[in-house]
């Protein structure tokens, strides 16, 4: 999952959230410098992404990507299912997503001191052009598919996902929807169990 849907599946607690937005730039062990709370975020994100890789419609999400982008295809498969979740109007009540990408970037910029140093660079451009809000756009969509082919070892060029996501728009979210539910349901029941560890 991407950004997005971590910090949906955070389910509006503070710390929890924090950890699930940082995770992918906090390896193995390093974990264990950060506060309880911060580190069930952590292993709430990690779960998700197992969960993700794992169900069947991201398996086949992932097809139509494998054969331009190989081993970085659930990775465009994750962009794909925040714009997705963007767009569903029964995702983010009260308030819809403007009101709920601003309250993640004020959560989160109330414990920027945990901030790992990569998190810290990139969350004022994630802020101040509200990557949250425009994953609805086909154009905040592209623009992801761009930042990931710029961190990527073996991809120069985005314009194959442009053309793949326009052209399989309706399978592509046929997928969301199947996953979706699964994973809210697996999210809330792994939340609530690390929340008891705490």
């Amino acid at each position: 999952m991407n950004y997005l849907a971590h910090a949906r599946l955070s389910f509006r607690h503070p710390q929890i959230l924090l950890g699930n937005m940082i995770s992918d730039f906090v390896k193995g062990k390093k974990k264990l410098l950060y506060p309880l709370p911060i580190q069930a975020g952590i292993m709430l994100h990690r779960s998700i992404d197992t969960f993700t890789d794992e169900h069947p419609a991201t398996r086949q999400a992932s097809e139509i990507f494998r054969p331009a982008y190989r081993l970085y295809s659930g990775a465009f498969v994750d962009v794909v299912y925040d714009h997705f979740l963007a767009l569903d109007k029964t995702a983010f009540t009260p308030g819809g997503l403007l009101t709920f990408s601003h309250e993640v970037y004020q959560q989160l910029e109330q414990q920027q001191q945990w901030f790992p140093e990569p998190f810290a660079r990139m969350f004022p451009y994630m802020k101040e052009q509200n990557w949250l809000y425009h994953y609805q756009s086909h154009q905040g969509i592209y623009n992801s598919f761009g930042g990931l082919v710029r961190r990527a070892a073996y991809i120069d060029s985005s314009e194959a996902a442009r053309e793949l996501f326009e052209k399989h728009y309706q399978l592509l979210e046929s997928c969301y929807r199947q996953f979706w539910k699964d994973v809210l349901l697996f999210a809330r029941g792994e939340y609530e169990r690390l929340l008891q560890d705490l």
